[in-house]
This record gives structure tokens, C-alpha cells and sequence, in this order.
């Protein structure tokens, strides 16, 4: 699985691609822009490292991130729906976690929680345990497996 493949399904429902990042710092973004003709399908990426980026770009709310923190399913759908909101695209993806080195026994190193909207459906959160595989590791997982929810919901 490619993001080539996740362009040509987007292409082939004449849908457009958003996607707010965290921990993977825009590496969605620069898979899927990486491929020539992207720019018919991929229409803006959100970094939003900081929680205030978060909210105030995206508009995820600061009740939600005080009371899950920025690494929970509850932020992701809330990126992913912000996204959607803020840009001309279909179907969106966001994705926040704790690449490493760090984490605590609460939210560990290798947490990643998604979130995956497209209009008039109900969003769709959840959580991936990579493991404290180092930094490197994790956001290439992290972007991977973003790419993978971004082609099931397109096919």
C-alpha cells in the first residue's frame, strides 16, 4: 500500500484529501505530495505540534485537551473533524501521539491515536500501541497506518 494508491482511490470518487499531524510533523503530507499530480486530490495538511495550533487551527477544544490530553482519541476526532471544517476537503485525517523518547505509564511511548472524518459520517477514532521502537520508527508507522485508514475509507 502506497499513498499513489490513496491518491487514485480519492481521484476515482472525485474526493479531496486533508490532514492534521502532530507527531508525524506533515509526514502525511509529503507522502502523498511527493507523487506528481497530487495536487488534484491532496488539498492541505495542518501541522499542529502544540496544543495551541491545535486549537486554534483546527479549533479542537481546550475542555477536550484538559481533560484527555493531546494524545487521546477524543483530540484526534476532534483534529480530524477541524480539519475537514477548515479546508475544501472530503475526507480528512489526524493523527497525535508520543513518538518518543518518553511517554509515562499512563500514555506510553509508541501511543498514536487517529481520527478519520468524511462528510455525512460519523467520525472515526482509534489508538495504535507501536511500542518504544524508537522515534524514527514510530512516525513512519504513525504516517503508514494513516495512510492505510485514508485508502480503506476510500475504497
Amino acid at each position: 500500500m502506497t499513498a499513489a494508491h490513496v491518491l487514485e482511490a480519492a481521484r476515482s470518487r472525485s474526493l479531496r484529501i486533508a490532514a492534521a499531524e502532530s507527531c508525524t510533523g506533515g509526514m502525511v503530507a509529503a507522502a502523498l505530495t511527493d507523487i506528481p499530480g497530487s495536487s488534484d486530490v491532496f488539498e492541505r495538511g495542518f501541522v499542529t505540534y502544540s496544543n495551541a495550533a491545535k486549537e486554534e487551527m483546527l479549533g479542537v477544544s481546550r475542555a477536550t485537551l484538559d481533560r484527555y490530553g493531546a494524545v487521546s482519541e477524543e483530540v484526534a476526532r476532534e483534529m480530524a473533524e477541524g480539519a475537514l471544517a477548515n479546508s475544501h476537503a472530503q475526507v480528512a485525517v489526524a493523527i497525535t501521539g508520543i513518538a518518543g523518547p518518553g511517554g509515562s505509564d499512563f500514555k506510553p511511548e509508541g501511543r498514536v491515536c487517529f481520527g478519520l472524518a468524511m462528510q455525512d459520517r460519523v467520525t472515526d477514532s482509534e489508538t495504535q500501541e507501536f511500542g518504544p521502537r524508537g522515534r524514527d520508527w514510530v512516525r513512519l508507522a504513525a504516517r503508514d497506518h494513516a495512510l492505510f485508514l485514508l485508502l480503506s475509507a476510500l475504497r
